[in-house]
């Protein structure tokens, strides 16, 4: 931190460590980003609902680092880019996925023309910290609450310039906030500051925004314990209102009951009714795919039909270890690589063994394309039966003796298994490669993937949209 870091008028430091705070829950956005954006109101809700305080906080994402960069001409395409195809795929889904979930609370997500600096804004709301208590801060008619929404709102529907410091000023003005002193303070102290808390946040371990710290609340490091993304505000509830009973798992924010209209307005083809059918793509050897089992299953209850889609994700990767001089990209990817193995742990029913493992699941895989050519009403069991035999009992699925079990216990009596041996032996191949280009197709590049008709969900947090949806037919 900087030797002599702003004060408040009582005399205190602004900021003591990223990692520490006088309330239980630090939140970390970016004006910038999106997902911080939809995170705001479902995390002023559960906080108004429990009636705690949370320490609102700036992080400037540094996107270039690890998504590359890109800029748009006036006529909406690429002008300048350094981004590989994975990247572009990452970045057009998150946008997406960002505006179906925007529709659905009548929210505007226009995609932006480029990466912004917001280190500006950033240093605006510290400005508005200097001049009110965490109470206040909290308070949705206080300054730094109406500051947020004034920011936001304009800058995602393409009307705020956030590399501006007029525009600043303005919505300081607009709110009403003290400004004698602040273009002074965004110059020198403020822009200082903040320079130095964005590079010790990074180094304390928040990547990403939003980013939820639980200062009071220890990880396994001894470190607070640090929650990325609004899906975990189940979880943080939980947490924080004395962890009593199982925790609950990921899902993304639903306002109950969701309205057939907002529903119709998030789907991307608004007025196509779907069916019950969900299709699912999956990697037997995805630790995320597992963890979605439980959920998914559970859609049956509200007379959902599942088909599983074998595909071959790539292995989730090991975190390498601390380096000296890391740069920013190389630090980026290190830090994100330990937050995702503590995640996949935190949510595991059970110890899951080695998570980044390279299985080869092609003889399991055709084990479920045999009883699917069978119609078989036995691919579910199947399906979980192996997910167990990997993941519980830590079995060998590349082993054909042991799939040719699993298909045997879920095929029943009815079904020759010599007809399976020879699809072992023969069709089997033609059918990996047909599902893998179907897959592909699909547009499956996650594990698990879900789609209602044309429209992907990736990840397990979807499931509380896909069951609304399903519910909805739409």
């Amino acid at each position: 931190m900087p030797s002599i870091p702003p004060k408040t008028p009582q005399g205190q430091a602004l900021i003591g460590s990223p990692l520490e705070s006088d309330t239980p829950l630090i939140v970390h956005i970016d004006f910038k980003s999106p997902y911080a954006y939809l995170a705001v109101e479902p995390t002023r809700r559960m906080l108004a609902e429990e009636g705690l305080l949370a320490d609102w906080r700036p992080f400037v994402l540094n996107i270039g680092s690890y998504l590359g960069t890109a800029k748009l001409a006036k006529d909406g395409k690429v002008e300048k880019q350094n981004r590989s195809q994975e990247q572009w795929s990452g970045v057009k889904y998150a946008y997406f996925d960002c505006r179906r979930y925007a529709n659905l609370a009548d929210q505007t997500i226009r995609g932006t023309v480029k990466i912004w600096d917001t280190n500006l804004p950033a240093i605006g709301m510290w400005w508005l910290k200097l001049h009110e208590s965490l109470g206040q801060q909290n308070d949705p008619k206080g300054l730094l609450q109406r500051y947020i929404d004034a920011v936001y709102l304009p800058f995602w529907r393409r009307e705020f310039d956030a590399e501006d410091i007029e525009a600043i000023v303005g919505a300081l003005q607009h709110i009403g906030a003290p400004l004698e002193g602040f273009r002074e303070f965004a110059e020198s102290q403020g822009n200082t500051f903040n320079h130095q808390y964005q590079e010790d946040a990074f180094a304390s371990g928040v990547y990403g925004v939003p980013t939820y710290l639980l200062p009071g609340q220890a990880d396994a490091t001894g470190t607070p314990s640090r929650f990325f993304g609004r899906e975990h505000l189940p979880r943080i509830r939980w947490a924080l209102t004395g962890a009593k009973g199982p925790g609950p798992d990921v899902a993304y924010d639903l306002v109950l009951p969701v309205s057939p209209e907002s529903l119709e307005k998030s789907a991307s083809q608004p007025g196509i009714a779907q069916t019950k059918q969900l299709s699912v793509y999956f990697d037997f050897k995805s630790p995320n795919s597992y963890l979605a089992l439980a959920g998914l299953l559970a859609l049956k209850e509200d007379g959902a039909t599942l088909q599983w889609h074998p595909f071959d994700h790539k292995p989730l990767n090991r975190p390498a270890s601390p380096a000296d001089n890391e740069d920013r990209s190389t630090m980026h990817r290190r830090i994100r690589g330990e937050y995702v193995v503590a995640d996949i742990e935190r949510y595991a029913p059970h110890r899951l063994g080695d998570i980044h493992r390279a299985t080869d699941c092609s003889v399991a895989n055709m084990g479920l394309l045999w009883l699917k050519t069978q119609s078989s009403p036995g691919v579910e069991a199947y399906v979980v039966a192996v997910f167990e035999a990997l993941w519980l009992d830590d079995l060998d699925i590349t082993k054909a003796p042991l799939i040719r079990d699993l298909v045997a216990q879920a095929a029943g009596p009815d079904l020759d298994l010599n007809d399976w041996d020879t699809f072992l032996q023969g069709a089997g191949e033609a059918a990996l490669a047909a599902a893998k280009a179907d897959a592909a197709a699909a547009g499956a590049s996650y594990a698990p993937t879900m789609k209602l008709g044309d429209e992907p969900f990736q990840g397990r947090a979807q499931l509380p949209l896909v069951r609304a949806r399903l519910l909805a037919g739409i």
